[in-house]
């Protein structure tokens, strides 16, 4: 998609996990192994983006994980929060507002989407510092936090079962 604005865009990037591995992406034309994601359209809110871009770019259907705040009233409705928002160069003139979820597979089969990446992997922790081209400190970062906050939620549902 293209830019919206000329200064500034806001994105989503989704870190699907399962059974301790998280799901990327080796994106064709940056070259970099990266979330799921892409820019929030002007007709859709942020988890509409969120659950739009999982979905062509992995054949994945997600749930977003997070909280919902009971505030939905006429003309309101509550948005699962972000688990991290940050703002990242694109070129010298150029930002993007990212806005990063945990999120969970709840149907479809997992498939590349060849227009936009070489390769889609699900990858344990260990597997991440293998990949190549290397993956950046950030996008590994949010990775392993993913991996051990569902990790330990799955864990607690199992338990509370």
């Amino acid at each position: 998609m293209p830019h919206i604005h000329d200064k500034i865009d806001f994105t989503v990037a989704i870190f699907v996990v399962t059974e301790e591995k998280v799901l990327l992406i080796h994106h064709r034309k940056l070259d970099k192994w990266l979330p799921l994601g892409g820019h929030i359209e002007l007709d859709e809110d942020p988890e509409q983006a969120a659950l739009r871009e999982a979905k062509e770019e992995s054949g994945l259907d997600v749930e977003l994980l997070g909280e919902r705040p009971p505030t939905t009233g006429p003309g309101t409705r509550a948005l699962i929060a972000p688990r991290f928002l940050d703002i990242h160069r694109i070129n010298d003139t150029h930002e993007h507002i990212g806005m990063i979820y945990w999120a969970r597979p709840k149907a479809g089969e997992t498939t590349l989407a060849e227009e936009e990446h070489h390769d889609i992997r699900w990858c344990r922790a260990d597997e991440l510092d293998a990949l190549r081209p290397s993956i950046s400190d950030a996008v590994k970062w949010y990775a392993l936090k993913a991996i051990e906050e569902i990790g330990k939620a799955q864990g607690q549902r199992t338990n509370d079962q």
